[in-house]
């Protein structure tokens, strides 16, 4: 497929102007002054996917924001892939941190991206990732390399956790019917590493309130006196790991299994040095779960975070209090077969179960979402590998990753379809950050790869 190496550096500036344009646009979800941005992300996105050659697109209303729809069907006998992706992004915050301005994107080289990297909230998550298939079903459209129907599913709601998919996915079915779906969310190892994401980590996401005193008490006159809620809400926090970063939720771990030790050997060939690692936290050491390494900790194993906590006074100065309340954030990440409800469940269970006399605890759950595991046996990995084989020239490895895509079990729920994860960004790239980028390379390497995945899925199929 020499021609398709031709097409991206006939076009290279096209793409680069085009994403560019894209990533202007604040679509983001989660904060209603936005709302407007989003529709108009919606209709850019609609309007590159008739510009690529498909067909009866559409932008399709929910009780959220809208799923933009197209497709182009060349012969229904022939396999169908479904390609989902998001055009909402994270909001930018905090704003100072950023070196140029999160919505005016701008191409700069870093260390890891000598020939540039696209600066904008948004460039690698999701909307360069996603705007790769658009571009590489529009080689193949043009250029009659096509050989299977395909279906795009971009939302606008990923980042604040797909609520309106399940409805959507249940009212098509049929329009979304395929076989198999592929994404672009997740990273490789390297670009001279290519990886394929072979597992996910479910998520259970709440908020846990404790209240003392009926009000913020003077800390003079009460202090001693009276329970408060924050150095209460604190050693309750410190208690739910113990010495050995092991879990101490009653029956968190019952339904975990062990990944085999043929797995684990060969997630351990991707290549992992400590103390760079360490490096580029800026962190003394590394923690975690005795008994695994840390690119174990993060991937194969189930974790417990404090995401943020607050109370009282965090103003300028001093104000001597005892608040009344107390808040934190906790998320936790799951491994398969454990279920977001009832790790929620537990926790709530738990977490009441050691508040001391004299203070109240509310939990109230947030989103969550189920983990998965992609079978490296299936016509998808297959077709993935040799496809990075192709255009990488190596295998590439197997990688499982912290990170948590709702959607990807929904859609085996409700779709009964697999997926498939194609990521081309790098760890570095500082998505949900400040500074987020995506490489020049990476971004017309994925496209350059993806018609493979084409190619080789459909002649897998009809082996």
């Amino acid at each position: 497929m020499i021609q398709i190496k031709n097409y991206i550096t006939e076009n290279k500036e096209r793409f680069l102007n085009e994403l560019i344009e894209l990533l202007k646009i604040p679509s983001i979800s989660a904060d209603p002054a936005y709302s407007k941005d989003v529709i108009t992300t919606a209709k850019f996105v609609e309007k590159s996917l008739q510009e690529a050659g498909c067909e009866n697109t559409e932008i399709c209303e929910t009780k959220g924001h809208p799923v933009v729809y197209g497709e182009k069907i060349i012969d229904k006998s022939l396999p169908t892939i479904l390609v989902y992706g998001h055009y909402d992004v994270q909001p930018p915050d905090p704003m100072e941190l950023w070196d140029s301005p999160p919505f005016e994107p701008v191409i700069k080289t870093t260390e890891l991206h000598p020939e540039g990297a696209i600066f904008a909230r948004g460039s690698c998550d999701d909307k360069g990732q996603m705007y790769m298939h658009v571009k590489a079903v529009e080689f193949m459209i043009k250029n009659n390399e096509l050989p299977c129907n395909v279906k795009f599913m971009i939302e606008g709601e990923e980042e604040v956790g797909s609520d309106s998919l399940a409805d959507f996915l249940e009212d098509n079915k049929e329009k979304l019917s395929n076989d198999i779906i592929l994404i672009s969310d997740t990273g490789m190892i390297a670009n001279d590493v290519p990886s394929i994401t072979t597992g996910l980590r479910g998520l259970s996401y709440v908020e846990v309130e404790v209240t003392g005193p009926n009000r913020d008490l003077h800390s003079g006159i009460y202090g001693g006196a009276v329970p408060n809620p924050i150095n209460v809400l604190s050693k309750m926090i410190a208690s739910l790991h113990d010495e050995d970063n092991h879990i101490t939720i009653k029956n968190f771990y019952n339904k975990v299994v062990e990944v085999s030790a043929e797995e684990r050997a060969e997630m351990a060939k991707a290549p992992f040095n400590l103390e760079d690692y360490k490096k580029a936290l800026d962190i003394g050491d590394v923690q975690g779960e005795k008994g695994y390494t840390t690119s174990e900790r993060y991937s194969i194993r189930p974790t417990l975070d404090v995401n943020g906590i607050w109370g009282g006074y965090t103003g300028e100065g001093a104000k001597t209090v005892i608040a009344s309340k107390a808040y934190a954030k906790i998320s936790m990440r799951l491994v398969p077969h454990q279920e977001p409800d009832e790790i929620t469940e537990l926790f709530t269970k738990h977490f009441e179960s050691i508040a001391p006399k004299g203070v109240k605890v509310k939990v109230t759950p947030h989103h969550g979402g189920l983990p998965y595991v992609t079978n490296m046996d299936s016509l998808g990995y297959k077709a993935a590998a040799k496809a990075y084989e192709a255009t990488f020239g190596k295998t590439p490895i197997p990688e499982r990753t912290g990170g948590s895509i709702p959607i990807v079990a929904l859609f085996e729920q409700v779709l009964e379809s697999k997926t498939i994860l194609m990521g081309f960004g790098l760890d570095s790239d500082a998505i949900h950050s400040p500074n987020e980028h995506f490489g020049v390379w990476n971004y017309l390497k994925g496209i350059e790869t993806i018609p493979y995945f084409y190619k080789y899925f459909v002649e897998l199929h009809k082996a």
